[in-house]
């Protein structure tokens, strides 16, 4: 179990017993670029897969292939928090049986960024690993999410991130990463950068579970409430979770990473990536 002492950045490393893997899945964005859809972006059907009850043909929506792949890592339950008005997703998948896994779904609370979409899964993973991935993004290989795991049982790191080619057109974090795979610096969402590699998924103990929390606990203090007579919601800048994992850098956790330097990815949340889709060449 990760402690924190008092107000110190002092954290504690996790038991060293085998614990649960969890999935995290943040799918309460509201698709700006890409509005208006007729669904939720994460149902956004990409592909044909076959049933495996009657062999018949299906569609197969974006998220799916994020589930598939945590499903190849061994991972059974997750979690996929949500907003208001994205009841779709859980009318799609239910408890999960669609995807050979075991679903549970988390509203989405302070609409400041993923980090604070995510923590709302807190009390539920404290006392787990976790792998965290994007819903609106297919990537390669299939096995990424256990070259993550595998790893981390070796070097014990705190965070392991899944580190991808990026090019100058791909809008994405840039990550600068030691010779010794050691992430030294996530660079905010951008597209040109002489930084060629992006971080897609990654997979994290309870360590990182409680330092994030307590981060963004810090800065909800920080800020001040609304001037509306609710005082139920700070003002605050809406964060990525590539911020709260260089803060977590800065403060000495620390986050390893994984390369697939023949890995493809692509974002699906962005317009001109829809149409790659279905090219032939596409992975």
């Amino acid at each position: 179990m990760t402690i924190r002492k008092g107000s110190s950045n002092a954290y504690l490393h996790s038991d060293p017993q085998p614990m649960q893997i969890i999935g995290l899945i943040p799918a309460a964005g509201q698709a700006h670029r890409i509005t208006p859809l007729p669904c939720s972006k994460e149902l956004y059907p990409v592909a044909i897969r076959r049933n495996d009850q009657d062999q018949s043909l299906r569609t197969k929506v974006v998220s799916h292939f994020l589930l598939e792949k945590m499903k190849l890592a061994n991972v059974h339950n997750a979690f996929i928090i949500i907003r208001k008005g994205k009841w779709d997703i859980p009318a799609y998948y239910l408890d999960g049986k669609i995807a050979d896994m075991h679903l549970a779904y988390l509203l989405m609370d302070l609409p400041y960024g993923v980090p604070f979409s995510i923590d709302q899964a807190f009390p539920f993973i404290l006392h787990a690993n976790v792998v965290f991935g994007f819903p609106d993004i297919i990537f390669q290989p299939d096995d990424a999410f256990q070259k993550l795991i595998e790893r981390q049982s070796e070097t014990f790191a705190d965070i392991i991130l899944g580190v991808f080619p990026a090019a100058d057109s791909q809008f994405a974090d840039r990550i600068e990463v030691a010779p010794n795979a050691n992430v030294k610096t996530i660079h905010k969402k951008t597209l040109k950068s002489h930084l060629k590699h992006t971080w897609l998924i990654a997979y994290w103990t309870p360590k990182f579970t409680q330092f994030m929390h307590d981060h963004l606990q810090d800065i909800k203090n920080g800020f001040p409430r609304s001037d509306t007579g609710h005082a139920e919601k700070p003002l605050i800048p809406e964060l990525s979770i590539g911020e709260v994992i260089q803060a977590a850098i800065n403060h000495s956790l620390n986050v390893q990473s994984v390369h697939f330097l023949n890995g493809k990815w692509l974002d699906i949340g962005i317009p001109e990536n829809l149409s790659k889709i279905h090219r032939p060449d596409f992975f």
